[in-house]
C-alpha cells in the first residue's frame, strides 16, 4: 500500500543583515531565482529555531556570522502551474547583527556583497527583497 506524502508549505528563514547602512546580498545561484539578489536564507531543519536557522543560514552562503534576533516579518511565495502549486514557501525574515567576516559566496550563492537600499534599485531583485529592506529600515 503506498503513502502519500501531505503537501504542506516548506518554512524557510531570510537572514536581514544591516551593517553601516547596507543589506548583505546574495545572487542565488539555483532556481526558483537563480541569477537574481535577496538576502540569504534557507530551509529551517527540523529542531532548529528562525534564530539558529537565520544565523546558520547566513554563514553558509555569506561566510560572515552575526547574531540573529527578532522577526522582522514575513514573505508568503506561492509558484503555480495553471492550478496545481509547483512551491510554497513560508519566508520568516529575521533581523541580524553583523559580527564579523568578509562577505564570500558559498553554498548556494553566486555573488555576495553589501548593497545600500538606493543602490538594490541597480539589481535584478527576487520580488521580496525591497518590501522587506523597508521593513528592516523601518525598525532601526
Amino acid at each position: 500500500m503506498s503513502q502519500t506524502v501531505p503537501q504542506i508549505p516548506k518554512l524557510a528563514v531570510l537572514a536581514v543583515c544591516l551593517h553601516e547602512g547596507k543589506f548583505l546580498l546574495v545572487q542565488r545561484r539555483n532556481p526558483p531565482d537563480a541569477g537574481l539578489w535577496g538576502f540569504p536564507g534557507g530551509h529551517v531543519e527540523l529542531g532548529e529555531s528562525l534564530v539558529e536557522a537565520a544565523a546558520r543560514e547566513l554563514h553558509e552562503e555569506t561566510g560572515v556570522t552575526a547574531t540573529a534576533g527578532e522577526v522582522i516579518g514575513h514573505v508568503e511565495l506561492i509558484d503555480r502551474d495553471g492550478a496545481e502549486v509547483m512551491h510554497h514557501f513560508l519566508l520568516v525574515a529575521v533581523a541580524c547583527a553583523y559580527k564579523s567576516g568578509v562577505p564570500l559566496a558559498d553554498d548556494d550563492a553566486m555573488a555576495a556583497a553589501w548593497v545600500s537600499a538606493a543602490d538594490m534599485a541597480d539589481l535584478s531583485l527576487s520580488d521580496h527583497v525591497m518590501d522587506v529592506a523597508q521593513q528592516a529600515l523601518k525598525r532601526t
